[in-house]
C-alpha cells in the first residue's frame, strides 16, 4: 500500500507523568489506524525502559534497536519489526542497556525524515519526565496527543507538559483522558472531562474509559482495540477516526445521558 499522504505525520505520544497510558494510547491507536488500511510506524523512545514490543506482542521479533541503527549496525529496514496482525504496522523498538542520552534531537528529525515518505503516520512514545528524552521525542513532531488521567497530579504534569509543548512552538496539541470511571465523577471523586478542558484548554479527542480488558490485553500482548466489546477499543478506533480527518461523536459508555451532557459540543464543530 502507498502512502497516502505526500508526507507522513509525526505525532508524539506525552504525558509528563509516568503511568497514565501512552505506550497503551500509541499501540492501540496506531494498531486501530493500520486496521483501517494507513501505514503506520511506531518508535520507541523510552530508551533503557522499552515495553511497547511487549504491549505489541513483538518482543520476540526485535534483532536490532534505534541505537544500532543511530550507530550504523544495521539499516532502518533491518531494524523496523512488522506487526503479526496488521500489515501495515511496523515497530522501531528502543533498546533496553542504553539511554536517553544516547540519542539526540537532531538524530530523531533525521530518523523521522526518513521514515516519512513511506508512512502515513508516525508514532513516538515519548518516555515520561521533561529531560532529554523528552526533547528527543518532541523534535520531529508535527503534533502532540497529551494523555491523563482526571487525576490532580496527572493533570498538573500535563499541564506543564502543555506549555512546554507551546514554547516549543507546538500549535496542534489534543487531550486524551484515560481511564475516567463515570460513577466516581457523579461522586465527586473523580476530575471530569469539563474539569480537564477549563483547565487544560486543549482539544479534545478522545475520552478512553476504565476497562479491565486493557490489562487483559497488555498481558497476552495483543492490543484492546482486536476486542470489539471493549469500550476502551471503540474509544481507541474514534481516536484513530478522528485523527484520520473523521468528525466522530463522543459516545456514552454506562450512563448516556452523563456523557452526553459531558461531551455536547466539544468534538461536534470539528
Amino acid at each position: 500500500m502507498e502512502n497516502k499522504n505526500k508526507d507522513g505525520q509525526v505525532i508524539v505520544v506525552t504525558s509528563g507523568k509516568g503511568g497514565v497510558g501512552k505506550t497503551t494510547t500509541v499501540a492501540n491507536v496506531a494498531s486501530a489506524l493500520a486496521k483501517m488500511g494507513h501505514r503506520v510506524v511506531v518508535i520507541d523512545l523510552d530508551i533503557g525502559l522499552k515495553k511497547l514490543d511487549l504491549i505489541l506482542g513483538l518482543e520476540n521479533r526485535v534483532i536490532y534497536d534505534i541505537i544500532q541503527v543511530i550507530e550504523g549496525e544495521c539499516t532502518l529496514k533491518q531494524a523496523l519489526v512488522k506487526d503479526k496482525r496488521f500489515p501495515e504496522l511496523y515497530m522501531l523498538p528502543a533498546a533496553q542497556t542504553r539511554n536517553k542520552e544516547d540519542i539526540t534531537p537532531e538524530q530523531v528529525v533525521a530518523l523521522c525524515a526518513q521514515l516519512r515518505p513511506d508512512f502515513d503516520y508516525i508514532f513516538i512514545d515519548c518516555p515520561a519526565g521533561i529531560e532529554q528524552g523528552f526533547r528527543n521525542a518532541i523534535a520531529a513532531a508535527d503534533q502532540a496527543l497529551v494523555v491523563t488521567n482526571p487525576e490532580v497530579s496527572a493533570v498538573r504534569d500535563a499541564d506543564r507538559i502543555i506549555g512546554m509543548l507551546e514554547s516549543a512552538a507546538f500549535t496542534d496539541i489534543k487531550l486524551v483522558v484515560n481511564r475516567l470511571r463515570n460513577e466516581m465523577v457523579r461522586q465527586g471523586d473523580m476530575l471530569s472531562v469539563d474539569d480537564l478542558l477549563e483547565h487544560l484548554c486543549i482539544d479534545l479527542v478522545g475520552i478512553v474509559p476504565e476497562d479491565k480488558g486493557i490489562l487483559v490485553s497488555t498481558n497476552k500482548g495483543e492490543p484492546v482495540v482486536l476486542n470489539e466489546r471493549s469500550q476502551a477499543a471503540i474509544a481507541f478506533n474514534n481516536i484513530a477516526r478522528r485523527l484520520s480527518g473523521e468528525d466522530i461523536e463522543f459516545l456514552s459508555f454506562d450512563d448516556e445521558s452523563f456523557w452526553r451532557r459531558l461531551t455536547r459540543g466539544l468534538f461536534s464543530s470539528r
